[in-house]
Order: structure tokens, then sequence, then C-alpha cells
């Protein structure tokens, strides 16, 4: 038998933490990087007798993001209690919502449209508390208690570590388009499950399933994801019998270890949460969510391409981040697309990409590269001065308008003013003049050269083409 006798079976329950200022059922402040149990409410540490209270906007926000992925939405939804016990969970137990999930029957593709990929259901619920190691000693944080998450949950429709990787970047992009999650996977705020099990390829029946538990990159996920697989092709390939296991992936080793044997759902005994009402949701509040939400994507992209003329590769660099194609907006609304495109991706990014920084730390904003393609087109200065203005407005963050004037920078586009000088560098080698009258016509970049000298860059090069032609012709 061969890896390829194999077929891999793989679901993903992704943890999204809905971008809120407030918790889920309590007013405490989400900020990410606060001291130790300062973010934290009577209610998130569980004292008696406080009662949750519904962030409603956070159930917009999952409505939201279930409607971009073209789900669902329960006019009816519960919460439920899953029960178990964990050190940084004060409750003794977790509000989530397991029998009736706010969304449900969402879809996202990847492989460029080709493929589908079924999520089951997306459903709200409070993040745990943090546990902190040292030495012989563990302290609890409860800064996260309470937070809003949403947990989509895919079927297992995935079959490769790539297709794994395709689909959380496309789900990110999409967060981060309509507004519900940043997708920070650094601070915590998108963090994944990936459920994984084998079975011999063509079979109908699915192998025992092991999860591995809070992969918080992609690159981890694939590392994590292509070591089990191989794994459980190992064990059963050798007889062996595989656990049902829960998992953590060890990032030093490249390796998933066993945390606990998997539970099902009868070891959390879920029932419905008595100290909350059901959450009633009418269909006039989701259309008007539905026509709050931002273009989407792929339907960006395939305007791009179809109505601006942009090409696939260009398209897809652009809309690969709301904040970038938002950039790439603003440009547009003065600028050709394509010259949009040039200065954004080729310029800015080639800039960006050496420095080390990404487009949210850019020192140069949409509005300052327009009004520099402004002075460009109106050919105040030149395209090649343009890119010497660009480096110094990338490193002093001053406008364009500023070291234009400073820098004496304008183009001289006055014809007298340019046939003087060109009378001046033609008296000053009149011995190549007659060799390029005698036929060396490649001296024709020589002049050209001496006239940008002396006028250091600043004249307009096809009034200087003009004007220079037509003197060496006579």
């Amino acid at each position: 038998m061969t890896q390829t006798d194999w077929e891999a079976i793989i679901g993903l329950e992704v943890h999204a933490q809905i971008s809120s200022r407030t918790k889920l059922f309590s007013g405490a402040s989400t900020e990410f990087g606060a001291e130790h149990n300062t973010q934290v409410s009577l209610v998130d540490t569980a004292m008696p007798g406080t009662l949750p209270v519904l962030n409603y906007y956070c159930v917009e926000q999952a409505i939201r993001t279930g409607l971009a992925l073209s789900g669902e939405i329960n006019n009816c939804s519960y919460f439920d209690r899953k029960n178990y016990f964990y050190p940084d969970s004060p409750q003794g137990y977790q509000i989530t919502q397991f029998f009736e999930p706010i969304v449900k029957n969402c879809k996202l593709f990847i492989n460029n449209g080709t493929r589908e990929i079924r999520i089951a259901k997306i459903h709200l619920e409070q993040d745990s508390g943090k546990s902190i190691h040292s030495e012989n000693k563990t302290y609890i944080d409860l800064n996260r208690a309470g937070i809003a998450l949403m947990e989509i949950v895919s079927q297992p429709d995935l079959r490769s570590s790539k297709e794994v990787a395709e689909f959380m970047k496309k789900l990110r992009q999409i967060l981060r388009y309509v507004g519900s999650c940043d997708g920070d996977m650094e601070k915590g705020s998108l963090r994944c499950d990936a459920n994984v099990s084998v079975c011999r390829r063509g079979s109908k029946e699915f192998g025992t399933r092991c999860e591995i538990k809070n992969l918080n990159s992609v690159r981890y996920m694939v590392q994590a994801v292509d070591y089990e697989i191989n794994r459980q092709i190992e064990i059963l390939e050798n007889g062996e019998e595989l656990n049902q296991d829960t998992l953590l992936f060890d990032v030093s080793s490249g390796k998933t270890k066993v945390m606990r044997n998997k539970e099902d759902a009868s070891d959390y005994r879920y029932f419905p949460e008595p100290d909350l009402l059901p959450v009633m949701i009418t269909q006039d509040k989701i259309d008007l969510i539905a026509l709050s939400l931002p273009e989407l994507p792929d339907q960006k992209k395939l305007r791009y391409i179809e109505e601006l003329g942009i090409n696939e590769y260009d398209a897809d660099v652009i809309t690969s981040d709301k904040i970038t194609a938002d950039y790439f907006e603003e440009l547009i609304q003065k600028h050709h697309p394509k010259i949009a495109v040039t200065w954004l991706t080729v310029e800015l990014f080639g800039r960006l990409n050496k420095a080390g920084i990404d487009i949210t730390s850019s020192p140069i904003k949409a509005h300052a590269l327009s009004e520099l393609l402004d002075f460009i087109i109106d050919d105040t200065i030149s395209a090649k001065l343009g890119k010497q203005v660009f480096d110094t407005m990338f490193e002093t963050g001053k406008s364009a308008a500023e070291i234009i004037d400073e820098q004496s920078l304008k183009q001289i586009t006055d014809e007298k003013q340019i046939s003087v000088i060109i009378d001046q560098v033609m008296d000053s080698n009149q011995d190549k003049v007659n060799e390029y009258k005698n036929g060396k016509t490649k001296l024709y970049g020589f002049f050209i050269g001496e006239i940008m000298k002396l006028t250091k860059g600043q004249a307009n090069p096809n009034t200087v083409n003009s004007v220079l032609s037509k003197k060496l012709s006579k």
C-alpha cells in the first residue's frame, strides 16, 4: 500500500472573535494587550446573583457573516449550556448554541470558485480565559473570558492541507471584508480546530476522527494536518487501531501529541440556557443587514476584470485584503485603473516589501498618491521625477506638492524656453550635430541626455522631442 491508496477527510471548527468593543454577555472591554484581569466584570467571573445580558451587536455580526457566506439565518435561535470544567472557565460551563444556531447551511468556494466547501453552521459562544504556566505555578487571566466568538463549523469536505490553507485564507478575507472579525491570528482573533481522519480511497465510510486543537496560523495548520494524515496512515497500515483522541500540535517538533480522549456531545450534557431568552430576528432586520453588506472579494475581483480591464493576477492581489481594495478604490476615483494598478502594485508594494511593513502602516496614503498622479498626468512633473518624489514622500511623509516646491521640480513645458536650451546644447556640440546629419542617428540620445542635464530632468520629454527633431532635421 502507498499513501495514494488513502484519502484524507478534514473538517474545520474555526473560532472567530467578533469585532466588538464589549463582551458577549457583559459590558467589559475586549481591548487586546491590557494588564491581566483588568477587563473582567462580575458576570465574567460568574459571581452569584449575576445574569448574562446579550450583546445584540454580536448577533448582527454573526448574521452579516452568515449572509456573506450565503447561509440561512434562523429567525429564532437559542443559547445552551455546554458543561465542562477548566480552571480558566469560572462558570464551570460555556454558554454556546448547540440545538438551534443563529446561522446554518453556508458555503465557501475555493480553487478559483471550482470547489464548494459546505459550512454546517455558525453559532455564537463565549470564550474562556487563559492559563499562564510559569515554572511550578499556573496563573489565570480572565480578560478573554466572555469574549464573543463565532464558531464556524465546516462539513468534512476538505481533502488536503492545501485545501485547508485556502479555506482559511478565503474565510479570513471574507470576515475582514464584512468587518465581523479582524482575522488577526497572532492576537488569537482567529484560530482553528482540525478534525482529521483517513480512509481507503473510494470508501464510503470515514475513518476514526482525531481533533487537533488551537491552531493559530495557516502555516501550522498545514504542518499539523500533513503530520496527522501520515501518522494515521502509518498506524492503520501496521494493522493497529486508531484511537479517537484530542490532540495538540507541538510547533517545535512538528508533531501532534495526545491531549485527552475525544469527547462526544453527550459528554458535555447540553441543555437550554435558563438565563437567556430565545434570540428572535425578524426578516426585515435580516434584509436590512443584507443591504449593509459591502461588495465581497469575489464580486469585486470580477468587476475589476470585466469592467476595469485589470488582469486576473492584479485583481486577485488588490482584492486579497479589504484595506488594499479600499486604497485602490480611492485612487480610481480620479485616475485610470491601469495607472493606479502600476503605482499601487509595483511602486508602493515594492517599497512596502523592502521596508517590511504592510499597507496599513504606509507613510503614503491613497489621497497623497492620488495628488502625485495628478502632478504627473498634468505634466507638472515627469513620470521619472514622479518616482523620485515618491521615494521622498515614502521616506519623509511629506506631500508631493511640498517636495516639488522645495526641490523646484516643476517641468519646463514652454517651447521657447526649451528651444533656447536645445540651441545651447547644439552650439556646444557642433561636431555631434554634423555627425548626426551625416547618418549617425544614434546620437539623438546624446542630445536628449545633455538637455536633461542642463534642465536637471525638468524639461518635458514630449516637448523636447518635438523641438529637437525639428532642429536636427533642418
